[in-house]
């Protein structure tokens, strides 16, 4: 492995110690912007924490090309170099500012590792609980807690469409497209949207819900919690049946606890 995954899965723990859980529901007006639209927000922690995480990674992993979903916001030419990038570590601040900001629980610090353009580590670290799901390729899915105790994560088994129940982000679907999910949605059980990929990529990892559905893929939110789910068990693809790249950036990605759940999705969900 390139880069020491516990090494960094450290830092995402030390980064929300000192620079996003003292400001969890004590930020200031002046500590909160909208980046594109009123829900797409950024914050002081989101900031400091990407600094700090930045400046920690480049001590054990200086020769890694460091893709943060801020440093992409001042320098957007940093996307266009992760096809090439022979190492390169993605890291989400905090994952789910929306509900960060609002005072809700429902947020985690994201990162992975890719190697010659193949996903090869991710990490959430979830600082209300304050433990890890992580994977690295090939050796399965776990739960670590800073004692050391880990628990292997499997996916769901197959069910009924019926009795199915996930997340899934409607947000940026639009006009008929978007009409014609949310109507086939409602032939599951139920869904629901966290607003935050973090935890919704946990849960399915942990074999809690079946599928996680979004139609944006920007690599912090998505390379570690697909990896994740595949060596739990999940499937994973885009919303045409193509494999995931971590440098693709368009195309949908459906992520389900097994491959026949994952074809029934795309069958009765998307059509």
């Amino acid at each position: 492995m390139p880069v020491d995954i516990m090494a960094l899965a450290d830092v995402l723990r030390q980064a929300a110690k000192q620079e996003i859980l003292p400001r969890f529901r004590r930020l200031g007006a002046h500590e909160v912007r909208a980046k594109s639209e009123a829900t797409d927000l950024v914050t002081e922690a989101d900031e400091q924490a990407e600094r700090y995480i930045k400046a920690e990674v480049a001590k054990f992993a200086p020769d890694a090309l460091f893709i943060g979903e801020e440093s992409v916001a001042a320098d957007a030419s940093l996307l266009n170099r992760l096809a090439d990038a022979e190492l390169a570590v993605i890291v989400d601040p905090v994952d789910g500012t929306f509900n960060f900001a609002a005072g809700v629980p429902a947020f985690g610090v994201m990162a992975s590792v890719v190697y010659k353009g193949e996903a090869i580590a991710g990490i959430i670290y979830d600082p209300m609980g304050d433990d890890w799901v992580m994977a690295e390729k090939g050796g399965g899915a776990f739960l670590r807690r800073p004692d050391g105790d880990a628990v292997r994560l499997a996916t769901a088994a197959a069910k009924p469409l019926e009795a199915t129940y996930g997340m899934a982000s409607a947000a940026y679907f639009y006009a008929e497209q978007r009409l014609q999910l949310l109507t086939n949605l409602a032939k599951l059980r139920f869904f629901a949207s966290y607003r935050c990929s973090a935890q919704e990529y946990r849960i399915l990892a942990g074999g809690h819900v079946d599928f996680v559905l979004y139609n944006k893929l920007m690599p912090w939110d998505h390379v570690g919690g697909s990896l994740i789910v595949q060596e739990a068990g999940g499937h994973v693809a885009k919303l045409d049946g193509s494999p995931y790249r971590p440098h693709e950036f368009e195309g949908g990605l459906l992520a389900a606890s097994n491959k026949e759940t994952w074809d029934m999705l795309k069958r009765e969900i998307l059509g």
